[in-house]
């Protein structure tokens, strides 16, 4: 479900949507609680409730900390993952230029073809769905510099060097597929322990006894606030390759753009 929300809903829309919820809500219980037990509005409970939500609040935090560090972490490792692929497919690009135009061209036009089947294969190795075309495509480019005769010493070692970063591509590409069909979200059990602590800071704020309705309105909502913005990052960051937060293919993008022929 979470990730069919962060492939389909806009990212200002599904905060907008757990602000709405969890502020909401968390309003329309205190609005219960307020008419259903009047005597919570007089504080003597507060210096239990201060202890309780300061330490809930910090385990929160350090929960948060933790989850939020582990899933950036994990982009980060996915943004490495494309910029290599990106950057070894341009040092191919580069190097072609030292064979004959024949093979020349042959090779560009399968590093081409590579490029834009691994960005077609992008959303669909994030959706767990596999993609004949892009190993085809690479089996096409290996077989386009095996085709290749070297005629002199500059062309035997610009071809080993070749061979040895399509390896790297090929590792690349076959680690990236991999973390996108196992890097999910968190478990159910770590999804309860951060439902459970966010409800115990909500339900903090709602029993702390305030006099004045609106200030006591306001103090909740900012904590349902906080506490809907805490999820939308859990959320949001959980998919490595989905989302508007997650890695971008740009980096392929940049090996088309220097392959593709400039307009007459």
């Amino acid at each position: 479900m979470s990730r069919w929300l962060v492939s389909n809903v806009p990212s200002w829309l599904l905060l907008l949507g757990l602000v709405v919820l969890v502020a909401g809500g968390a309003a329309l219980v205190l609005f219960y609680v307020r008419h259903r037990f009047p005597q919570l509005e007089e504080g003597k409970h507060n210096h239990v409730t201060v202890f309780a939500v300061s330490f809930i609040g910090f385990m929160f935090a350090i929960l948060l900390t933790f989850v939020s560090n582990s899933l950036w972490g994990q982009i980060n490792d996915a943004d490495a993952k494309a910029r290599t692929e990106g950057a070894t497919g341009m040092q191919l690009a580069a190097d072609s230029t030292v064979f004959e135009k024949a093979d020349s061209d042959r090779i560009r036009q399968g590093l081409l073809d590579y490029e834009r089947a691994a960005i077609a294969e992008w959303p669909e190795a994030a959706s767990d769905r596999s993609f004949p075309e892009a190993d085809n495509a690479l089996a096409r480019l290996y077989t386009a510099y095996r085709q290749v005769q070297p005629h002199n010493d500059l062309q035997t070692k610009y071809l080993d060097t070749s061979f040895s970063n399509l390896d790297n591509i090929r590792q690349a590409r076959r680690e990236r597929v991999l973390q996108a069909h196992m890097d999910v979200d968190p478990p159910w059990s770590l999804w309860v322990v951060i439902l459970l602590t966010s409800a115990m800071v909500l339900g903090c704020a709602i029993i702390y006894g305030v006099e004045k309705p609106a200030m006591d309105y306001a103090m909740v909502a900012t904590v349902g606030v906080l506490v809907a913005a805490a999820l939308f990052l859990v959320v949001d960051l959980s998919y490595p390759f989905v989302g508007e937060m997650s890695t971008s293919p740009e980096p392929l993008r940049e090996v088309i753009q220097v392959l593709s022929p400039s307009p007459a």
